[in-house]
């Protein structure tokens, strides 16, 4: 099964922000599924200002990568296909929702988490090799 989803990157400090949700104890990309009828951009926009507090227009947003990866929590064989776009505006993100809390990590960081998700370390390693994040 393919899962639509979106996620927003926001690099500080040469670190990418993650988000750690309650729900599945680990932190990942902030953002989520693309319900029917969204564009990934609004979906994307919604998410993020349900999880972060942050009010974003489709035009605070550049489109990075996509990614496929098996989803974090979900069942066995479900795919995660994800669109992720950088954040072009400055943002000032705050917890809130099912997130218990933020954080900034490089990869090295991050893969010393007890739990990760597929998804986050490949945008971490994507990030990584394109010079963005340590």
């Amino acid at each position: 099964m393919q899962l639509p989803t979106v996620g927003l990157l926001v690099i500080w400090d040469r670190k990418l922000l993650l988000a750690y949700s309650k729900n599945k104890q680990c932190y990942y990309l902030p953002g989520g599924k693309i319900d029917k009828g969204e564009t990934a951009m609004f979906a994307l926009c919604r998410e993020i200002r349900e999880e972060l507090n942050i009010t974003l227009t489709e035009s605070d947003l550049e489109y990075y990568t996509h990614i496929s990866a098996p989803a974090y929590g979900e069942m066995n064989g479900t795919i995660m296909e994800q669109d992720c776009f950088m954040v072009t505006s400055t943002v000032t993100p705050v917890a809130s929702s099912e997130i218990g809390m933020i954080g900034y990590f490089t990869l090295n960081d991050y893969l010393r988490e007890t739990h990760t998700a597929p998804g986050a370390v490949m945008i971490l390693k994507k990030l990584q090799a394109d010079n963005l994040i340590d």
